[in-house]
């Protein structure tokens, strides 16, 4: 079940993303921060969450698609798949990326300042969202994101 709808642009070709590498992505996301959950608050935990939010950083600014973990579905995954049936917007996973990379922040300054609770329960919610994405492909930052939409729209509609 895909949680974000197609956009009218994501059926031309070139516009939309794979349905499928943003759930590849969140399975390899929930692998980083189960490690991190692991391994925190030591200096190596820390790294892998700083590189997290480093990837986080790069689907927020840049798209989805410009990800390390797009490049792995590109080159590893993709090839071995059919077709999608239809193309996603990307705009939802992107504004998933900067939600995940809000709680990386976070969890990376309660390490930081010695406040290891506030980084696990950050931590512990991103973990929540990848693991959402990765094993049902519903994606909790992409449907906020769809809410927001309808939310600023419905205003809109109502001033004119």
């Amino acid at each position: 079940m895909s949680t974000t709808s197609t956009h009218p642009a994501a059926t031309q070709v070139g516009v939309g993303i794979d349905p499928r590498g943003p759930q590849f992505a969140a399975t390899l996301t929930s692998l980083v921060l189960v490690a991190v959950l692991l391994l925190a608050p030591s200096p190596l935990g820390v790294a892998l969450l700083a590189a997290q939010a480093a990837v986080f950083a790069v689907g927020a600014t840049r798209g989805v698609q410009h990800t390390p973990h797009s490049w792995l579905f590109r080159t590893l995954v993709r090839p071995r798949l059919g077709a999608p049936a239809e193309l996603e917007d990307p705009a939802p996973p992107r504004f998933a990326q900067a939600v995940g990379l809000g709680f990386a922040v976070v969890g990376l300054v309660g390490f930081l300042a010695g406040v290891d609770v506030v980084g696990l329960v950050a931590v512990g919610f991103a973990l929540v969202a990848a693991l959402l994405n990765a094993v049902f492909r519903f994606c909790l930052g992409c449907e906020m994101y769809l809410l927001i939409r309808r939310a600023a729209g419905g205003r809109a509609a109502k001033a004119l």
